[in-house]
């Protein structure tokens, strides 16, 4: 069968997306965390969405380039209540790590990558936290 492009995707293991996945809604089914890896970064324009359908419990959900030349540029919203917080990546950001506290990973986190250019995702997006918001960019890759 073929599937609409359009379709959300539901992910309950960790994942290597693709462009099948691009400009549809990667949604993280996972109490237990997930890893997803995204392609290597050549400039096609693919918008990956992934929006937290389950709040992560134990571990993490964590979101990483697929090679060290890959990078992340953007801010993500990290917020427990109204005041919350802007974080911007660093110029060696590859990874997002959701902790399902103050890194966000509670139902209804978003975020958006688009693949601007060669190594460079473009990331935007609104994570709900909980407890004192942190950054949830880090260099893993």
């Amino acid at each position: 069968t073929t599937m609409d492009s359009y379709t959300p995707v539901s992910l309950t293991a960790s994942a290597t997306l693709n462009r099948s996945h691009a400009g549809t809604t990667v949604v993280l089914n996972a109490a237990a965390g997930l890893t997803v890896t995204l392609p290597a970064a050549s400039g096609t324009g693919d918008v990956y969405t992934i929006l937290v359908g389950t709040t992560v419990t134990s571990n993490s959900y964590i979101v990483k380039v697929a090679n060290a030349s890959d990078v992340m540029m953007g801010t993500l919203d990290v917020a427990t209540d109204i005041a919350g917080v802007t974080c911007p990546t660093t110029s060696t950001s590859d990874t997002i790590t959701m902790s399902g506290t103050t890194t966000g990973g509670i139902l209804g986190s978003r975020i958006v990558l688009t693949d601007i250019a060669t190594n460079k995702w473009g990331v935007t997006g609104g994570l709900v936290s909980s407890g004192v918001e942190a950054t949830p960019f880090s260099a893993t890759v």
